[in-house]
């Protein structure tokens, strides 16, 4: 009797067949994923902005922190544990939030227990005076006068961010849920370690934050001068920056490239793709 089998040259086109339709397939399956995880923050993200509107109203002011702070079990044989983020009632989950989901980036993947202390994000490197972009003085033209080196950011990544203890009344790190990714984002670092960075406050500049000697002598927060686009402020102009989502951040050559894969979220508006590297070097200060 014959017996019929592949030769080897025909296995092996089989197999470079296969190799080839997996090349072509991958990729598109991977941007179709990319692009179905884009789109889901985008509304989360517009559900977050909804619901501080409406905390807004009840409150009269914007929330410390779009979830919250890291709370504990005060009582009980897990006393000292932290509490899970679902299950923590919240600035605005689930009053206004009804899914927590809603606080989660599609690429996170931190448990609920998971906590984290951040830093600030990267400061704007131009030189103060150089890059005026609102008519703070409101003499009508956009000077250096509108660039005051006092309405710039405060802190950067070498500073932790600080809360002030609800006991002892001093200013210790804050822990945050690693989990709610639109207070603090995890972000890979084209140079060093990676690191976890600040996305929402309520102020980020010298006059805004106030207790400077050279900005505040008072120690007194706020200026007439100082960048209004800080949702501590009353009435906040609709440019002013909520978050931001670095989650889909593209990185070449050593950085991180030029591409508009950053997700701002904006007072007014829907929120909007925008480009990484502008968000990266400029933070609060961009622009819709």
């Amino acid at each position: 009797m014959k017996r019929f089998g592949f030769t080897l040259i025909e296995v092996l086109v089989v197999i470079a067949i296969i190799a080839i339709l997996a090349a072509i397939t991958f990729p598109v399956i991977a941007r179709a994923k990319d692009s179905a995880y884009r789109s889901s923050d985008l509304n989360n993200m517009n559900s977050l902005r909804s619901a501080l509107q409406v905390y807004r109203v009840d409150q009269g002011a914007y929330p410390p922190q779009l979830f919250g702070y890291v709370t504990l079990y005060a009582t009980g044989p897990i006393a000292g544990q932290v509490i899970p983020a679902p299950a923590l009632s919240s600035f605005l989950y689930p009053k206004r939030v009804t899914s927590f989901e809603v606080f989660k980036p599609a690429y996170e993947r931190a448990k609920s227990t998971d906590t984290h202390q951040a830093v600030w994000p990267t400061q704007d490197a131009r030189a103060a005076g150089s890059a005026p972009i609102l008519d703070t003085n409101g003499d009508g033209v956009l000077t250096a006068a509108d660039d005051d080196p006092c309405a710039r950011q405060r802190y950067g990544p070498t500073q932790v961010v600080e809360r002030r203890d609800p006991v002892s009344g001093l200013m210790v790190p804050a822990e945050f849920y690693a989990i709610s990714g639109y207070d603090v984002a995890h972000t890979r670092q084209p140079v060093g370690a990676p690191r976890d960075e600040l996305r929402y406050a309520l102020f980020w500049t010298y006059w805004g934050i106030g207790n400077d000697a050279g900005c505040s002598p008072s120690g007194t927060p706020g200026n007439a001068l100082d960048d209004p686009r800080q949702l501590g402020y009353n009435e906040p102009p609709e440019n002013t920056v909520i978050t931001w989502n670095s989650y889909f951040r593209d990185y070449e050559n050593g950085g991180i490239a030029r591409t508009k894969r950053d997700i701002v979220l904006f007072g007014g508006g829907a929120a909007k793709l925008y480009d990484s590297v502008d968000i990266s070097q400029r933070s609060w200060r961009v622009l819709p």
